[in-house]
């Protein structure tokens, strides 16, 4: 708040100041260079185009700093320095628009002090004020306030487009992302020529549907935290269809919280009725729980989850609708990472929808898209070198028969693939992950850990789907077993799906190769995007709010990120302008620390 006053104090004082400007000059200067508000932009601005054009600022007054976006300055280059919203130093409508725009931010899981809010808010209304009463604002003051619009826009829009966080920073190795094909200073230009905010920002983000459910459920999730949340359910024993407990009653309010038991219907007394039953489902599908209408200890571990937590839950996952994605298409594979499930949608409906396992906490699955272009019937398995170093050498020196009695060979390093080293002639005690003579690989059948198919879509991360023989792992809730690959409950089901009407390849043929003892690759005729998802919280089709663990912690990494990062207005350096103050002469190159 302390920091706030400090702003309205300097922009008041450069709003009416009549004498005072940005950067002291000779009366030879003054005459030179008429008192405009363009003037004053040139004079901000210049000493960050001497620095090359490549930095952003950071600009400094009466003791506070602001990091600029990146792009501000060739903004105003290509504008000739003239201000952007003010015209005859009047305040422009597309201003007022913008200011009624971004006051709603918060709305969206940002942060409004990142884009000036209040203290955009508050010197507006004066300088309206002062116009209203035929005070003549002070340029230099105007300038300011310009200055600190378009980079409250610039911050924004880029935000909207590529997220407060890059994610591929952020997750390293983990995390793919596209590219965004959208400009922010164009949009800014965009809006100042139209003069229309909404509908130009409405023009650039029209398939971010799922982004407008989830801020609708943020708002209420706030709403409900202002009315105290929810009750906290005490421990218990487990609570079946049926059976008397003195939790029903506050269980039945905070199911009318969520939204999964209508306040018409909802019972009262102690007994496990129908209604409730059904309501205590609808929760447990949409937190990710087996729906079996029992208040038992995972389902309760749920509902204690306070109204704070699922918040930032929203929060963070808006952060992540932000960042720039493929697009989906009207044909696709997705496959949930925290929800452990595949999804086939075809002519943009769902088709198919079955169980999957996914990576270890250590080995994580990545996100990221590609296209799925052919199979592979009755698989080898070859063994990754990280595997090979931590989990399979080791078993193979200490008994080297290993090998043999699980189906393994060593493929000799070359182009013949059938090329194999006989394990005897290998003297094991000199052997390491480095040395190993050839590629390890398991023969098909039924002990090989990728089953009967793999789904082949090319990547940086060698990920694919692939059958299983454990199929036992399905029936868990929480399927993080594999090593970053995808294993699928029903690989003949998709199979059938992927080659149907492709030439020779009935469900007959298919169910043939996958029996098959040695591999067969079919290319698809028609080949299908896959995209693999990342998210604690989600609004599905039905319009319902889904929530899910953070089964690899990367909220938690997330949330770090976005405390320690304000902006993401791209790299930074640390170039300063000294605006204001009794010594406000211009700085000499030493002094304002251009970067060269």
């Amino acid at each position: 708040m302390a920091c706030f006053r400090n702003w309205i104090v300097v922009f008041v004082l450069a709003l009416f100041s009549l004498g005072s400007v940005a950067f002291a000059q000779s009366p030879e200067e003054d005459a030179q260079k008429p008192l405009t508000v363009a003037n004053q932009l040139r004079e901000m601005i210049e000493p960050f185009v001497s620095s090359g054009g490549g930095a952003a600022p950071v600009l400094q007054m009466e003791g506070l700093q602001v990091q600029l976006h990146k792009d501000l300055i060739s903004f105003y280059r290509q504008r000739g320095y003239r201000p952007a919203w003010f015209h005859d130093g009047r305040v422009t409508p597309v201003a007022q628009q913008w200011i009624a725009r971004v006051q709603g931010v918060a709305a969206e899981g940002l942060r409004p002090a990142d884009y000036h809010v209040a203290t955009l808010a508050t010197c507006l209304e004066l300088a309206h004020l002062s116009q209203s009463y035929g005070v003549q604002c002070d340029p230099t003051g105007l300038a300011l306030l310009d200055l600190l619009l378009s980079d409250s826009f610039l911050k924004f829009v880029s935000h909207l487009i590529n997220g407060r966080v890059d994610p591929v920073q952020l997750y390293a190795a983990e995390w793919q992302s596209a590219v965004s094909a959208i400009d922010a200073v164009g949009v800014l230009h965009q809006v100042l020529r139209k003069g229309e905010v909404a509908a130009v920002l409405e023009e650039i983000l029209p398939y971010r549907a799922g982004y407008q459910r989830l801020a609708v459920y943020l708002a209420h999730y706030r709403q409900l935290a202002l009315g105290g949340g929810w009750p906290v359910l005490a421990d218990g024993p487990p609570v079946r269809p049926g059976d008397r407990d003195a939790r029903l009653p506050a269980l039945r309010r905070f199911l009318v919280l969520v939204g999964d038991l209508e306040s018409s219907r909802q019972s009262s007394g102690w007994r496990m009725d129908a209604v409730t039953v059904a309501a205590l489902k609808r929760f447990q599908v949409r937190h990710g729980l087996r729906a079996d209408g029992v208040l038992g200890k995972d389902t309760l571990a749920q509902i204690n989850v306070p109204v704070g937590r699922r918040i930032e839950q929203l929060g963070l996952n808006l952060e992540r609708e932000r960042w720039p994605k493929q697009d989906a298409g009207d044909r696709y594979l997705q496959v949930d990472i925290t929800d452990f499930t595949l999804t086939l949608v075809d002519g943009g409906r769902e088709i198919m929808r079955m169980p999957v396992v996914v990576g270890t906490s250590f080995r994580r699955t990545p996100v990221f898209s590609a296209l799925m272009t052919y199979l592979v019937f009755a698989p080898y398995w070859t063994v990754p070198p990280t595997i090979l170093e931590q989990d399979k050498l080791p078993v193979i020196k200490a008994n080297p028969d290993y090998l043999d009695s699980h189906h393994y060979e060593i493929v000799a390093w070359g182009k013949d693939p059938n090329r194999t080293i006989d394990a005897a002639s290998i003297d094991w005690k000199t052997i390491t992950a480095k040395s190993f003579p050839g590629m390890l690989r398991q023969k098909p059948g039924p002990w090989n850990p990728l089953g009967k198919v793999k789904f082949m879509f090319p990547n940086a991360y060698h990920v694919y789907l692939h059958d299983t023989p454990a199929q036992y792992l399905f029936a868990k809730q929480q399927r993080t077993f594999s090593s970053g690959c995808i294993r699928i409950a029903r690989p003949l089901e998709l199979a059938i799906y992927l080659l149907d009407g492709q030439k020779g390849w009935d469900s007959e043929r298919i169910k043939k190769e996958m029996a098959a003892s040695k591999p067969y690759t079919v290319r698809l005729k028609n080949p299908i995007p896959v995209h693999i998802l990342y998210r604690t919280a989600w609004v599905d089709v039905q319009g319902r709010l889904q929530f899910r663990n953070d089964v690899y912690e990367r909220d938690q990494e997330l949330q770090a990120a976005l405390k320690q990062r304000p902006e993401s207005s791209g790299q930074m350096a640390e170039v300063t302008m000294q605006v204001g103050g009794e010594a406000a002469d211009r700085p000499s190159e030493s002094e304002s620390g251009l970067v060269r």
